[in-house]
């Protein structure tokens, strides 16, 4: 802890790592973390349906975590039904599995196809990517 109410010794995390951090912290107010509403499984599963055939490098970089990550976003993605996996050639290509429920309590009782279509140019014409 430094001197300053409200500070910390923890080094700032760039834009991309924090989330989408806005700027710098206007003088006179203690450091925030920043957040977003979506988690990177959300974007993950966003990406992916709006290019079922996104190279991982290409995804994570869209996102802003790693590659590494973005294989374990969708490894836990497609292990809860989310998405299918198949290989074309030397690609693997992503599908989104409709009319699955948001895993939340809160949300159980909307399917992960609003969601897409809420952050998408699709509304009744079904998920992409299959």
């Amino acid at each position: 802890m430094t001197g300053t109410p409200g500070t910390t010794d923890a080094p700032a995390l760039p834009a991309d790592e924090a989330g989408g951090a806005t700027g710098p912290t206007p003088p006179g107010r203690p450091a925030r973390s920043s957040w977003t509403f979506l988690t990177n499984h959300a974007h993950v599963l966003l990406t992916v349906a709006r290019e079922p055939d996104v190279r991982v490098a290409d995804l994570a970089a869209r996102v802003g975590i790693t590659a590494r990550a973005a294989l374990l976003v969708l490894r836990d993605l497609e292990d809860a039904g989310y998405l299918r996996r198949e290989r074309v050639g030397r690609r693997t290509r992503y599908r989104v599995q409709e009319h699955r429920p948001l895993r939340h309590p809160n949300e159980a009782s909307h399917e992960v196809d609003e969601l897409i279509a809420v952050f998408t140019d699709r509304q009744d014409d079904g998920v992409r990517g299959g």
